[in-house]
Parts: structure tokens; sequence; C-alpha cells
């Protein structure tokens, strides 16, 4: 059954390198590539439900999509970035900060979960992090980042419980990606240890071979990029 694959966030470090990886391996008929910063009709916004609509109405036209990756998220715009401490909590930096990271990717699967077919193996992957882990948090800190990611791993084991009873066949999870080289990560990498900084590709292609080695009773799991379960 010929498929496609959908990359929500491409014009970032991450997602453009899952999109050039999917497109150079030829696994799928089509590989459709959004992000905020295309426009036409590869134009997406996790804030704008019109967009997600539109996206999702095109993908329809197509081969079914086989795999949806959500390679998005906030970490720092302009002066905000992640708090340090209580005194730094800002409620609408948290508020955006939760639209864009556990909410807009949501609202995806929303949108791009019905399109999956039910007769064959089909991946949902949104892009998570291990500090969003709350067994795993033992520094605090990043409080907005973290509970964002904390919040979007509870969506992404609900979607898998309410995907199991449309496909036997779906998996639904979240990834995370390690430390990557990107605009996302940039201020923050001073004290990355040698070897666990990635580039985007590298990064992308370790994800994919994750994503190809997950089994149904994965569904609705946090994996990191060498496919290890990260407690919730």
């Amino acid at each position: 059954m010929s498929a496609s694959a959908v990359v929500i966030g491409a014009s970032g470090g991450i997602g453009a390198a899952f999109e050039a990886a999917l497109v150079e391996e030829g696994a799928f008929e089509a590989v459709y590539g959004f992000a905020r910063s295309r426009g036409g009709a590869d134009h997406i916004d996790l804030l704008d439900e019109a967009t997600r609509e539109a996206a999702a109405a095109r993908v329809a036209k197509g081969p079914p999509p086989a795999l949806v990756i959500v390679a998005t998220g906030l970490l720092h715009e302009g002066e905000k970035g992640p708090e340090k401490a209580l005194r730094d909590l800002d409620p609408e930096w948290l508020a955006k900060t939760y639209a864009v990271n556990a909410i807009g990717p949501t609202l995806v699967a929303k949108h791009f979960l019905p399109l999956v077919p039910k007769s064959q193996r089909c991946v949902f992957a949104a892009l998570s992090a291990r500090v969003g882990s709350i067994s795993d948090n033992g520094l605090g800190g990043w409080h907005g980042y973290r509970a964002s990611k904390a919040a979007l791993n509870m969506l992404v084991r609900n979607l898998a419980i309410e995907e199991a009873r449309r496909s036997s066949r779906s998996i639904v999870v979240a990834l995370h990606p390690g430390t990557v080289d990107t605009a996302l990560s940039r201020p923050f990498q001073g004290n990355v240890p040698a070897g666990r900084l990635f580039d985007a590709e590298r990064a992308a292609l370790q994800l994919l071979d994750v994503i190809e080695g997950l089994k149904v009773p994965d569904s609705g799991k946090l994996f990191d990029y060498e496919g290890r379960e990260i407690a919730f």
C-alpha cells in the first residue's frame, strides 16, 4: 500500500533533516514538509487551527500518512528563556510555552491521526525531552519547558490509548533527540559532554532508526535517540 510521510516543523534544524532524510530514502510515495516560516500550501502554525486543518486536508488528498513527525519546540524567544527560579515565572511566557510544546502537537494529532490507515503499521511521533520526565528531574528549574514537555508526554499517552481503539497497528510516541546543534539549544550547549552534541542530520537519522524499530506495545511511551525508554 502506498503511503506518505509528514514532517511538522520542517524548517527547523531537526525537522529539515527529517524531511531531507525521508526524501533521500525514498520509502514513501510523498513526503510533506510543513512549517510556520513556509508559505502557501506548506504553511502551518501550531497556534492557528485553520492552518492545521488546511495542512491535513492537503495530505488527505494524497497517499495516506504512515508516518507523522512533529519536530517543533519552544525553549527561548527574544529575551525570554527557561526560568531558573520562581521569580522568573511569567504567565504569558508559560502559556506560550504550553501552547507550542504541548497543545500544538496534540492538535496536530487531532487532524492527522484520523488520516492514518488502519490496515498498516503507522507511527505518530512528537519531539519531547528528557527534562520533561518527572521521575528524572533532580535539578529543578526550567519550569515552563519541563512542565510543557511533561504535559506533552501525558497527552501522547492519552493519544496512544485512544488511537489503539481505532487501529491496532498504530504507534504514538514521544522522542528525545538528545542535545542537537540547532538554534533551540545553542545558548545552552556549554555544559554538553564531549560527543553528546549531535548535528541535526545525525539526530534525525538516529530517531528514524528508533522509529523503524518501534513495536505496537511501545505506543504511549517516551524513547531517547538510542531507543531506550525514558520513564515518565
